[in-house]
Order: structure tokens, then C-alpha cells, then sequence
């Protein structure tokens, strides 16, 4: 009678085990990010640049895998930094080995951005929270206009006056407008830190 009980159990234990191991991680575990408005995200990073991407690479660091991204700074709009500087974000490939975190952005050497950014105890930077803080510019081959679009276009975020996850962003703004936007929220701030 043990010896069947102690079967029965086993199975039952290997059976949930597959089960487990079947499930798509990416259904396990997810990124709820609290929605900033351009005044939040300008008040809460300390550097706002617009910068080219120059390239990544993914180390080990404290049992984790990141992903640093070198950014030529084309234009700072708050704080000061170097004309290139580095960006740590978690996840990225290491040899057979990828770690994939909804929410963070990644970045492609030669695209153009502004990034709201804070920096890091290692004295890098990363970006205010993450996707949030992440606008992407795109320039018509024929006018040669710039607009702007924030990566939340596509990610839900998490609205705390009504409790839901939704998908609002900035969709194509004028470069000019954006700026704009950020300009005043920097003088609108108490202390206008610039």
C-alpha cells in the first residue's frame, strides 16, 4: 500500500513538473509600469538627452545578464553629461543565454532618441522608467521633418486614477513640439533644474 501511494504521488509530482516546464515563461511573469506624464518623467531624471545610438554589449553582473548601450549625446536638455555615455539595462544575450524583461527598452546603433535618464551606482545611466522614458525619432525621407514617439505606444502601462492598463503615448509629435513640451515642464518644476 506505501509503495503505491509513494507511485501515485510521484507521478502526480512528475506530472506538474511537465506541466510547468511546457508553460511560455513570457506567460509567467510580467511589467507593470505606473504612468508618468512628460512633467513626472522630466522631474524625476536628472540628465534629458537626445543622443545617436553607437552600439551594445551584454556582460554578467551580480548573477544577472545586462545590456550596455553606448550613446553619442547629440543635444542635452537637462543636467550635464559626457558627449558619450553608457546605458545599463537588465536583460540581453550572453552566449546561449537570453533574458528577456517586458518594459525595457532596446536600442539599434544608429537610431536617434531622447531619453529621460538617472544614474546609477555603478556611475552609468539607465532610463526613468524604462519604456516610459524612452522616445524614438523618425525623420520623412522627403521633408526631412522629425517626429516623435514614445515606446509606451505599443505597451500597456498601468493609469493609477482609474486602475487600468492602458495604452496612451506619445504618437508622432513634432520634434520641435516635444521639445517644447519638455521645456516648459523643466520650467514649470520647483527648483528648475537645468
Amino acid at each position: 500500500m506505501m509503495v503505491s501511494a509513494l507511485r501515485w504521488t510521484f507521478r502526480r509530482l512528475t506530472l506538474m513538473a511537465f506541466l510547468l516546464a511546457s508553460l511560455d515563461p513570457s506567460s509567467i511573469c510580467a511589467t507593470t509600469l505606473k504612468r508618468m506624464s512628460i512633467a513626472d518623467l522630466s522631474r524625476a531624471a536628472g540628465v534629458i538627452v537626445r543622443a545617436r545610438c553607437a552600439g551594445n554589449s551584454t556582460r554578467w553582473e551580480a548573477g544577472e545578464i545586462w545590456t550596455f548601450t553606448t550613446f553619442e549625446v547629440r543635444e542635452i536638455w537637462k543636467g550635464s553629461a559626457p558627449a558619450q555615455i553608457a546605458v545599463r539595462l537588465l536583460g540581453g544575450t550572453s552566449g546561449n543565454l537570453t533574458s528577456s524583461v517586458s518594459g525595457v527598452p532596446r536600442f539599434a546603433s544608429g537610431e536617434e532618441v531622447v531619453l529621460f535618464l538617472e544614474r546609477t551606482a555603478a556611475g552609468d545611466f539607465s532610463v526613468v522608467s524604462w519604456v516610459q522614458g524612452t522616445f524614438r525619432i523618425a525623420r520623412d525621407r522627403v521633408t526631412g521633418d522629425e517626429t516623435v514617439t514614445q515606446d509606451t505606444a505599443v505597451y500597456a502601462i498601468l493609469d493609477p486614477a482609474s486602475r487600468r492598463l492602458e495604452t496612451s503615448a506619445i504618437r508622432k509629435m513634432p520634434a520641435t513640439e516635444f521639445r517644447a513640451l519638455i521645456s516648459a515642464s523643466l520650467d514649470a518644476a520647483p527648483g528648475r533644474q537645468r
